[in-house]
């Protein structure tokens, strides 16, 4: 039953046109720039997962891991009117405060990262902040349509709540009107809008996308660069390492923080191809150019072989191993905010 759920998880859209012309757009759907480094299949899956019978795996009790957290009350952010902030929330989301606007990545609230609310992947620690204790939200951004990046009953309160601009890519945008949510702008690669002088950008990534079974690859997903007047961030949302950090980093110069995912990445001969581990987030850092690196996509959901709290603990150690002074690291607990002046 867990291997069935694992399958759909991993894995809908209306079809619209594709350009022929764009290297990443294929003849049914998207596509990565490097074709070595495409998601495993299925069968993959399943081996995957068998194969974990076999091993002795970390542990998932509690009182194994000294995991400090924060209960985060709203209140300074509801108070926050033009500071520079980043609130990690659990996993991928993470709330960004951006010349007087708030913005959301990757919204999750579930108990479960799952089709189905009494099975599938469970958080391991709660959210940071209660989504009723959010500032007014007025942008969400949504990497791509895996269960625990987008979130439809999160998103779905989001809506109701704030009536927020959503940002997703390419053929995402029929799906989520259909399942009630508003306001939702689709980008290709490369593209951006505006939005009360915050330049949304939507930037390729390695990962690939589905909801189920039938629909593998045929949303877009992607990462985001966003500026403001002074201020910008990168959100990789979910990625393996590829050349493509190079390009956004040439083109984005000048980016202040890189939300870059480090957990999710054993085992290698699986994961690799759309998850980074540490010292592949450490050199994708390095790639951007960024000021400062906030660590996301770990100590949320238990996804993937390694422990818990052993992404964290690496990536400290790539830093060091490059001469990255430990300042550049916002190493966030999760419902922890950090305001630049």
């Amino acid at each position: 039953m867990k291997s069935i759920l694992l399958i759909l998880i991993l894995g809908c859209s209306n079809m619209q046109t594709l350009d022929p012309n764009k290297s990443h757009h294929s003849q049914d759907g998207f596509k990565n720039l490097d074709p070595n480094l495409q998601a495993k299949s299925l069968f993959d899956v399943l081996v995957w997962q068998i194969g974990r019978q076999f091993k002795n795996l970390p542990s998932l009790d509690a009182k194994d891991y000294q995991i400090e957290t924060f209960v985060n009350d709203g209140i300074k952010l509801k108070e926050n009117q033009k500071n520079f902030s980043f609130t990690w929330v659990g996993h991928a989301s993470v709330l960004i405060q951006l010349e007087g606007k708030n913005i959301l990545t990757d919204p999750i609230w579930s108990e479960r990262c799952s089709p189905v609310s009494f099975a599938g992947p469970k958080r391991f620690t709660k959210p940071g902040i209660a989504i009723e204790n959010l500032p007014k939200i007025d942008i969400v951004i949504i990497s791509h349509n895996h269960y625990d990046h987008m979130d439809l009953p999160s998103l779905k309160i989001l809506n109701e709540k704030f009536k927020p601009r959503f940002f997703v890519g390419l053929k995402n945008k029929s799906f989520l009107e259909e399942n009630g949510i508003e306001n939702v702008t689709e980008l290709d690669w490369w593209e951006n809008k505006t939005v009360d002088n915050i330049k949304v950008n939507f930037t390729p990534t390695q990962h690939f996308s589905a909801r189920g079974v039938l629909d593998r690859n045929k949303t877009l997903w992607g990462s985001f660069v966003v500026q403001g007047k002074e201020n910008s961030f990168y959100f990789a949302g979910d990625t393996g390492y590829f050349s493509g950090f190079e390009e956004i980093g040439k083109r984005f110069s000048n980016i202040d923080v890189a939300l870059l995912p480090i957990g999710a990445y054993e085992p290698r001969w699986f994961m690799k191809p759309v998850h980074m581990n540490p010292s592949e987030a450490v050199q994708s850092f390095k790639d951007l150019k960024a000021k400062y690196f906030l660590p996301i996509h770990y100590l949320t959901f238990v996804l993937t072989d390694e422990a818990l709290d052993e992404p964290l603990k690496y990536t400290k150690i790539e830093l060091e191993k490059n001469n990255i002074s430990k300042e550049k690291l916002l190493d966030l607990k999760i419902g922890e905010s950090k305001f630049f002046p």
